[in-house]
């Protein structure tokens, strides 16, 4: 265990009998919630922006776009901040970005101070996730737990599910009782309880040493140099896959002249902010990033894609077209929670990737005519799919990743995510730029398949997934000599309830 956890754990004693009690998860149930709830909130709000700000509605995709760019960004940033400054410092200070952020939103006259708001509260948001992995894994180390927290983690997962799922409706309630200002005003109560429940309830980091906390020191321990690279290579790619099919050379080739440099730099520093060695060598954690990257472009193409053809092919209206695909969100956060506490990866990532290669398969048989029903059983099956991966891919990601860099890794996690949900857009937009009809929703469909068998094959063929002396067992954890097991203390499996 590093010394910063050691000075952290002296500074703030934690039970010794119920390591993972209410008080110290909703705080981080709440941080985590933050960034999903406000990735899909403002999808009710754009056309009344448009129409009050005199903007086109397609203008209004980029306060979309930023917050998903500035949270592939800053996921892995709030991370690495989180390993070297401490967990509950950058939480609060993530909290108080999305505070700002609302508050810039909920008064913004044009576009730009919109998109500013959206950018600070992706920022914001971003902390959330990394920070709690962090806080949950130095927890668990001190309780003893040599297995995952299921409970917890599962709770972490539902969160984000749950929050992505009543988002729409919510910010349906809100817009329509009280305009659009509210999509950005909801985050100043929500700011405010879970700035309250942190300071009182999650424990103190440690004084930081005065010759390691300066401006050039803490740059130094980050790699500012290397997160610099990182964001413009992530932002010009965004841009250039936004784009597609037309083809910006211009952001490609800002993209090779920031990525390559950026690379190098990586690969010289002995505590690089984007460890490509480390990723090489540790090929369990590099399968589970692109695992959740394909299987959240299979949800979000489904949950974007589906939504455009069942309003321009079947005719309905916005609002029915998302309440066919409420039940996804629904059977997602219902089911993460139950899987994550039996600490299962195998058998849930078979089950995702079965879920993805299925449902894809009835996209291609849905037509135009097709009954509601047929929808909503495709929506149930990708729900499924939605829980199990996140929380197979979860635990797979806590379990292999170092733990003296599980914030970074956890938002590398994330960001990998992001690439996911940004290609969904891209392959939607592509398939129907003549417009959303049966023929683009069954190539739609296709891709997806081909996506889930490459999901599947990458479960099956990964020997790290299952455990020495199983013979195969297909819901075994990953092996005791991963890097996460050989950083922690081996104790009683029964601990393990208490979460």
């Amino acid at each position: 265990m590093n010394p910063t956890t050691r000075r952290g754990e002296n500074a703030a004693p934690e039970p010794r009998h119920e390591p993972f009690a209410w008080s110290f998860t909703t705080p981080l149930y709440v941080g985590s919630a933050l960034n999903p709830i406000n990735s899909s909130i403002v999808a009710t709000a754009l056309v009344p922006i448009a129409g009050e700000l005199h903007v086109p509605v397609g203008a209004t995709a980029v306060l979309v776009s930023s917050l998903y760019l500035a949270s592939a960004i800053a996921q892995p940033t709030a991370g690495k901040l989180a390993e070297v400054l401490g967990p509950r410092r950058v939480f609060l200070s993530g909290i108080l970005l999305v505070l700002l952020g609302g508050l810039i939103g909920g008064l913004g006259q044009n576009l730009a101070m919109l998109t500013a708001a959206r950018v600070l509260i992706g920022v914001g948001t971003s902390a959330g996730f990394p920070c709690a992995m962090v806080l949950i894994r130095r927890r668990a180390a001190r309780a003893g737990l040599d297995a995952p927290p299921g409970g917890v983690l599962g709770g972490l997962a539902m969160a984000g599910m749950a929050t992505a799922a009543i988002g729409p409706p919510i910010g349906g309630l809100l817009v329509g009782a009280a305009g659009w200002r509210w999509a950005f005003l909801v985050n100043l109560p929500v700011t405010a309880i879970a700035l309250t429940m942190t300071l009182r309830q999650l424990p103190k980091d440690p004084v930081l040493d005065r010759a390691q906390s300066g401006f050039r020191q803490v740059a130094d321990r980050i790699d500012l140099p290397g997160i610099l690279g990182f964001a413009a290579s992530m932002t010009s790619l965004v841009v250039f896959l936004t784009a597609l099919p037309h083809a910006r050379r211009a952001a490609l080739a800002v993209f090779a002249v920031t990525a390559v440099p950026t690379v190098v730099w990586e690969l010289r520093r002995t505590a690089p902010f984007f460890d490509f060695r480390g990723l090489a060598a540790n090929g369990a954690l590099a399968r589970t990033y692109l695992r959740q990257a394909l299987a959240l472009l299979g949800v979000y193409t489904v949950m974007y894609g589906m939504t455009q053809w069942t309003e321009a092919a079947h005719g309905y209206s916005t609002v029915a077209a998302g309440l066919l695909l409420l039940p996804m969100g629904a059977v997602s956060a219902l089911l993460s929670r139950p899987l994550a506490r039996r600490n299962l990866v195998r058998g849930p990532l078979i089950a995702a990737a079965v879920t993805m290669v299925l449902g894809s398969g009835g996209l291609v048989l849905l037509t135009s005519h097709s009954p509601a029903v047929a929808i909503v059983l495709v929506s149930l099956i990708f729900g499924v799919t939605s829980a199990a991966s996140t929380v197979g891919n979860q635990t797979a990601l806590y379990i292999a990743a170092p733990a003296d860099q599980i914030g970074t890794a956890s938002g590398l996690f994330r960001t990998f995510g992001y690439l996911g949900t940004i290609t969904s857009s891209v392959i939607a937009g592509i398939v129907f730029r003549d417009g959303a009809g049966d023929h683009g929703l069954h190539t739609l469909g296709l891709v997806l398949v081909a996506a889930g068998v490459a999901v599947l094959l990458l479960t099956l063929l990964d020997r790290r997934l299952t455990a020495p002396g199983t013979q195969g067992a297909p819901d075994a954890p990953l092996p005791h000599n991963s890097p996460a097991r050989t950083a922690e203390p081996a104790t009683n499996p029964r601990k393990e309830h208490h979460a």
